[in-house]
């Protein structure tokens, strides 16, 4: 296992065709426009955070140790070791036809079905948190909170409590735990209400932004009341180790912002700075709340450094899915323009594969520096990207990422949460097929 530096997240160093099992600090593509005609999402924090070439290299050397860029509150030296590789599941009839997947389908409802009383109270909460107190934003939370919603942070953080509170004598999970889910959930719908309104941001998955259907000023408040509802309820959950690694989580999130926008058509990205990118955005929060909820079910330091292993290989595995169905997937299942995260400069793991093959790389690295200005040319783009295996190798990226998420499960007794937790990886997978 890699300890991890003093100051500096740390990933294990990644070959274009696997990744090591070593101790990595590693998190969701922003909505951006591919074309002229749309609004584009990323250019308007892009100004703001002053990206342009003289400028991205000063904040990219920015050390974590200084003010401008804290040393992280928790930085777990290594992980509890998996297994070589997670058990071989029997395949059955009707099973999924995609490399690795070999097992039956599964669906969001056989996932949450351990913990669907759980979820349907969290909702309710969540929907009362803001609109109880501050009738103005009822209908925003009812669109923010929307049925439509996967809610899968919360849905992880409770499958985790019922996964793990039998290794410990607790009779159920907790109040504490519910909490904790309902908090993971606001920390999460508040970065996405204020990215939309900092990117300008009409849709987000096909559906029309807080910001667009009540006004930017709505939007802000009900993401600023978002914050600071879940740092309350945060600070009286009464648990130091709990309110740093949360608290990490919101510090993390501007860290990927910053490195997202600080490296906008930097062609010079590698697979390293994209995963701690990765991590920062999306699989910080989803780590830090599954160890978080083996916290509150008493369990020793193996199992906590465990889930949030579990946490971290998810988070990364869902990122990079959700980059490789920028190229796959066409604008009406994305519910935006295919290769909008490439047109607008954010650089993601099949791009970063395409540019290191031989064939392709010159062509690509040419087209991005012209920004894709030339008619046709992000097109030409997306063709090289996959004609250069930058699609292939990062499906294999994130099936070692799933690997790696289930090998972390070993230590749990086999219980239906368990099961859902294992069907949770194939879930994420299965979107590439």
């Amino acid at each position: 296992m890699q300890a991890l530096r003093a100051n500096t997240p740390v990933i294990g160093h990644a070959e274009p065709h696997g990744m090591n099992g070593g101790r990595g600090v590693w998190s969701r593509a922003r909505s951006s426009s591919a074309s002229g005609s749309s609004r584009t999402c990323q250019a308007p924090r892009a100004q703001a955070l002053g990206s342009r070439d003289g400028e991205t290299e000063e904040v990219r050397r920015m050390p974590r140790a200084t003010r401008a860029g804290p040393v992280r509150v928790y930085t777990p030296v290594q992980e509890a070791a998996p297994p070589a590789a997670p058990a071989p599941r029997p395949q059955h009839e009707g099973a999924s036809s995609g490399p690795g997947l070999e097992h039956e389908a599964v669906t969001m409802e056989h996932v949450s079905r351990p913990v669907v009383e759980d979820m349907a109270i969290c909702r309710q909460n969540l929907l009362n948190v803001v609109g109880e107190r501050h009738p103005m934003l009822l209908a925003a939370a009812n669109q923010i909170f929307s049925a439509g919603g996967k809610r899968l942070r919360p849905l992880i953080v409770l499958l985790v409590a019922r996964a793990t509170y039998p290794l410990t004598g607790l009779s159920d999970v907790t109040d504490r735990h519910r909490r904790l889910a309902e908090i993971s959930e606001m920390l999460h719908t508040a970065s996405l209400v204020h990215d939309d309104v900092l990117d300008e941001c009409d849709t987000r998955r096909g559906k029309e932004t807080v910001n667009s259907m009540y006004g930017t000023r709505v939007a802000v408040l009900a993401g600023d009341f978002l914050f600071a509802q879940s740092s309350w309820f945060l600070a009286n959950l009464d648990n130091m180790e709990v309110i740093k690694l949360i608290s990490q989580v919101i510090a993390d999130f501007a860290d990927g912002e910053i490195s997202q926008a600080a490296s906008l058509f930097d062609p010079s990205i590698d697979l390293q700075r994209y995963l701690d990118k990765s991590f920062w955005k999306t699989a910080s929060l989803i780590a830090a709340s599954c160890r978080s909820a083996a916290v509150f079910s008493d369990c020793d330091v193996e199992v906590k450094e465990a889930m949030y292993a579990y946490g971290k290989h998810l988070g990364l595995a869902f990122q990079v899915v959700d980059d490789i169905l920028d190229f796959t997937q066409s604008a009406e299942q994305l519910g935006k323009p295919q290769g909008q995260d490439l047109a607008s400069g954010n650089l993601t793991a099949p791009a970063i594969y395409a540019l290191q093959d031989e064939m392709v790389g010159s062509g690509l690295l040419q087209l991005i520096k012209g920004r894709f200005k030339e008619e046709g040319s992000l097109q030409r783009a997306l063709e090289l990207v996959s004609l250069g295996g930058g699609i292939d190798k990062a499906r294999v990226l994130a099936r070692e990422q799933g690997d790696l998420a289930l090998a972390s499960l070993a230590c749990l007794p086999d219980t239906p949460s368990k099961r859902s937790l294992e069907q949770m990886v194939d879930l994420v997978l299965e979107r590439l097929y």
